[in-house]
C-alpha cells in the first residue's frame, strides 16, 4: 500500500515515531515507474499488512486501526470491489467487516474517494546508472 505524506505523518505520530525511523521500520521503497519508486507499508509473507492479525485471541483486526491509512479507510469501497456485484460478493467472503457494522452515505463514500485520488503517494526518483 502507497503513502502519501498525511498517511506517514498520522501513522508515525500514532506510534510515536519519527519519519526515519517508521520508514525504516515498517515500510519498503517499491519500483514504480522507469527511474522512480514509491513508499509502501511492507507487507507479510501472504501479502498482509504488517499492521494486520487475524489472530483472534489477541484481538485480531488492524492494530494502527485509528490511524490507519486513507486508502485503508475507504476500504471496500475501491473501484475492483465496486466494478460488480461479483467482485463485491468475492471481497465481502474475505472480509468480515463488509455488508455488517455502519452503513455509509454516498457522499462519505464519494469523499473518500475524491481524497484518496487527491492524495499523492510519497514518491522518489531513482538515479540513473552511468554505463561504460
Amino acid at each position: 500500500m502507497y503513502l502519501s505524506e498525511r498517511d506517514l505523518s498520522r501513522l508515525a505520530q500514532g506510534l510515536g515515531m519519527d519519519y526515519a525511523a517508521f520508514i525504516e521500520t515498517w515500510c519498503r521503497w517499491v519500483p514504480y515507474l522507469p527511474g522512480s519508486e514509491r513508499l509502501s507499508l511492507r507487507e507479510k509473507a501472504n501479502l498482509d499488512c504488517v499492521f494486520w492479525s487475524d489472530d483472534v485471541v489477541a484481538g485480531g483486526g488492524c492494530s494502527v486501526y485509528d490511524t490507519r491509512p486513507l486508502q485503508c479507510r475507504s476500504f471496500p469501497f475501491w473501484d475492483s470491489v465496486l466494478c460488480s456485484p461479483l467482485a463485491w460478493k468475492r471481497t465481502a467472503a474475505e472480509c468480515p467487516g463488509m455488508n455488517s457494522g455502519k452503513l455509509h452515505t454516498g457522499e462519505e463514500i464519494d469523499d473518500w474517494l475524491r481524497r484518496l485520488e487527491g492524495e499523492l503517494v510519497i514518491e522518489r526518483s531513482i538515479p540513473r546508472k552511468m554505463e561504460g
